[in-house]
């Protein structure tokens, strides 16, 4: 209990002393995943939008499909990743294998089904709200969806900082293709794991204080959000 309590204490010694290390690992972690995030936004808002708005013949498997992806296991995600950025892969020419691209890229992969799906849901129970009055100035689907993207900015942005959450977490697969390599790589999550079976506990602790604290305000960002959603449409 002792040693619980020191190691603690060293913790938030560490996270109050702004340790190098310590800063480097989280402003890698917060690069890593708000790109990744910004990338599955582009890709899923898009996609997700389209989903709720177009009935077309297929939809439902690729629904299935998307609702399917949002679980998909990370490990398995970084072995292809790895699989293709190696150098016999497809695309090991591009030399992005151990390196925060390859992490990017493997965040991204786990985080647009999220962000698609949620934002599906978003633009559908938007496009059910205002269809009619959008389609009675004449505007066809393609020209609605910025609009009812607009109208669901508050559910939207939920869904991207879901990802964010998603992303941050993240260990597995960036794991396999950044290879946790010192000062290059080294994100909070591969950081934790790899400083608890070195038995520095300290560090761990500091990182996992505030991979936790990024949680607690992510996810408090997101009910906030929520909230000010039912209250407009109260």
């Amino acid at each position: 209990m002792n040693d619980f309590g020191a190691a603690f204490t060293r913790a938030f010694e560490l996270i109050a002393a702004f340790d190098a290390d310590l800063l480097q690992i989280v402003l890698l972690s917060l690069r890593v995943s708000t790109q990744a995030v910004l990338v599955a936004a582009a890709i899923g808002l898009p996609l997700g939008a389209l989903l709720a708005v177009y009935r077309f013949p297929g939809r439902t498997p690729v629904l299935v499909l998307l609702n399917a992806f949002m679980g998909l296991p990370p490990v398995v995600v970084g072995l292809v990743i790895y699989l293709l950025l190696s150098r016999a892969g497809p695309l090991g020419e591009l030399g992005l294998l151990f390196t925060p691209r390859a992490m990017i890229i493997a965040q991204a992969v786990l985080v647009t089904p999220i962000v698609a799906a949620l934002g599906r849901q978003a633009v559908a129970d938007a496009y059910a709200a205002y269809h009619e009055q959008l389609a009675s100035f004449g505007l066809r689907r393609p020209v609605m969806i910025p609009t009812l993207l607009w109208e669901s900015r508050h559910a939207v942005v939920v869904a991207v900082l879901a990802g964010f959450g998603r992303a941050i977490a993240e260990v597995g697969a960036v794991f396999i293709v950044g290879g946790n390599i010192d000062g290059v790589t080294r994100v909070m999550t591969t950081a934790i794991a790899l400083e608890t079976a070195r038995g520095q506990l300290d560090l761990a602790l500091g990182l996992g204080v505030i991979l936790v604290s990024l949680a607690v305000m992510v996810n408090a960002a997101a009910m906030g959000l929520r909230a000010l959603s039912a209250r407009a449409l109260g």
